[in-house]
């Protein structure tokens, strides 16, 4: 037995032999870690990051379609304010000329009065003293409608609208077109692009 040990001991080249494959081994297997340039333990960090990342980006994308969402209720939102708004300002508006508008008409009535009166106007004398103090009353009326929004039709010569014109006789005038306005008998006045009071014409058959 103690030859045998001293045997084993003493060879030397059978223990070299060992040491060398046994630094193979781990040669190889380093060399095969660093072929594949990870780690089992590096491979299982990579794993784990990469779920980490995926969860994340699925998490943003959630919050970015809710955000989307938000935007587009809020530009919806600021859409039909906007419309509520321009709509409220017609209703106002128009409400405002339906109210001037019962108003205003009867100050037409003194306007034509004054009209019809400077038509007649003396042109001598205390006379005309007289229609340059209407004329002056006519004037500042007139003036008080138009900043009310209260505009005169340019009616005579145009064509004959039922909108905006009533007629009260057809002639034959070969001076005129069919349907043309011959003579405005009593102004006609819109107040905005509402018809306050239409014109009175005379138009041609």
């Amino acid at each position: 037995m103690k030859e045998e040990t001293i045997q084993e001991q003493d060879n030397p080249e059978e223990m070299a032999a060992e040491n060398a494959a046994d630094d193979t081994d781990r040669a190889d297997t380093s060399a095969s870690e660093n072929q594949s340039g990870t780690s089992p333990v590096e491979e299982l960090v990579a794993a784990g990051s990469h779920e980490v990342m995926e969860a994340l980006k699925g998490e943003l994308e959630a919050w970015q379609s809710r955000a989307n969402e938000y935007l587009d209720g809020w530009q919806r939102s600021r859409a039909e304010f906007a419309n509520y708004k321009k709509r409220q300002e017609r209703e106002q508006s128009l409400l405002y000329q339906n109210a001037a508008g019962t108003i205003i008409k009867r100050y037409l009535e003194v306007l034509d009065d004054l009209d019809r009166a400077l038509k007649n106007r003396p042109q001598d004398g205390d006379g005309a003293a007289w229609a340059a103090g209407i004329e002056l009353i006519y004037r500042k009326l007139s003036s008080i409608l138009e900043s009310e929004g209260v505009v005169v039709m340019q009616a005579e010569g145009q064509s004959f609208d039922p909108n905006l014109h009533e007629a009260i006789s057809q002639e034959d005038n070969h001076q005129y077109e069919s349907g043309q306005i011959i003579e405005v008998i009593k102004q006609g006045y819109l107040i905005g692009d509402r018809v306050l009071r239409p014109a009175l014409v005379r138009i041609a058959r």
